[in-house]
């Protein structure tokens, strides 16, 4: 009877977790989870926002809009032993100017950006225990993603770009696997405040496994593909609240169709407060959301502007809430 009510707990607990989304335990999972403070912090309604610190994690079209370069670092304080590290360079570039004989350049014929970043997380303190239950030690995983976008603004209003992701998990001793894919994306600017962006996410990208180095000849090669996301954005920025609003949708399956909110309000100069809603999901109802809040100081030294930014992440299914700390520097 004992083993009858521990087979029907586990088919009961399996139907109720089967409606929640079939892409959360699909390869890439760190990967979107959103980068740095300031994304998190909005819900990683990104993908449609040009002002500010950018990256084109969010959108591979997006680099053009930076004010000059961007560089951030971010840690980030999990429980259960994780980490989930980041780090970008964002930098616009203006193509075709020219000085005239008074010293002056011309307009640019159009703006070119690039953005590189890195993604790093793992688990440590992993018990390693062998057939007889005895332990060994410890081990941990690591899982990395680095990604380099090109784009280029050929208007005031249109902008293009691809993002090139690699990835490499270090799973167990010698097992190990790596991944290619492509971002593509475009943002277009509706009114002096109002963009629209689109994006296809991980093209192409898969982990190729194989076992037989820990199994021998019971080893197996397998392919894990990622889920591919399209996503739709938009921004719009009161100018006289200064309050910036960013929503998104984004489809993975049919059972995957995320809403995302996010929006910044700057009180005073240097000071801004954030807030945003992830994983809003429209298809599986037993989904939780990720609300999250933030903030950046930031403080301007001649052309050098140094910010402090901080987000809070209230997570399900977790013995404690995730706190991002992060520092830009914007020259």
């Amino acid at each position: 009877m004992k083993k009858f009510l521990i087979i029907i707990s586990v088919l009961f607990t399996s139907s109720i977790y089967s409606q929640y989304s079939s892409i959360a335990g699909m390869p890439g999972a760190f990967s979107r989870l959103g980068f740095s403070a300031r994304g998190i912090a909005m819900g990683n309604a990104m993908s449609a926002v040009t002002r500010g610190e950018l990256v084109g994690y969010y959108n591979p079209a997006i680099s053009p809009f930076q004010q000059g370069a961007s560089v951030n670092v971010a840690y980030s304080f999990l429980s259960l032993d994780r980490s989930l590290n980041f780090l970008s360079l964002t930098k616009q570039f203006k193509l075709g100017r020219k000085k005239n004989f008074e010293g002056k350049y011309s307009k640019p014929r159009s703006v070119a950006g690039l953005s590189v970043g890195l993604i790093n997380s793992g688990v440590s303190g992993i018990e390693e225990r062998d057939n007889q239950g005895i332990k060994n030690g410890e081990i941990s995983t690591s899982e990395n993603l680095f990604f380099l976008s090109l784009s280029n603004r050929f208007s005031q209003k249109f902008s293009v770009g691809i993002t090139f992701r690699f990835y490499y998990f270090k799973l167990y001793k010698n097992i190990s696997s790596s991944a290619v894919g492509i971002d593509l994306g475009f943002i277009y600017k509706l009114s002096e405040n109002l963009f629209i962006a689109g994006k296809i996410s991980d093209i192409n990208s898969k982990y190729k496994w194989n076992t037989a180095s820990v199994y021998g000849q019971n080893g197996r090669t397998t392919n894990d593909a990622f889920p591919m996301a399209k996503t739709i954005g938009i921004s719009y920025y009161l100018s006289k609240l200064n309050l910036l609003l960013a929503g998104e949708f984004e489809s993975y399956k049919s059972d995957a169709n995320y809403l995302k909110f996010g929006a910044e309000f700057r009180p005073i100069n240097n000071f801004y407060l954030r807030m945003g809603i992830d994983k809003l999901n429209l298809s599986a109802k037993y989904t939780p959301a990720r609300p999250a809040f933030g903030f950046r100081y930031g403080y301007k030294f001649n052309s050098l502007i140094i910010s402090i930014e901080y987000a809070y992440v209230i997570e399900a299914y977790s013995n404690g809430n995730n706190h991002i700390i992060g520092i830009n520097f914007n020259f």
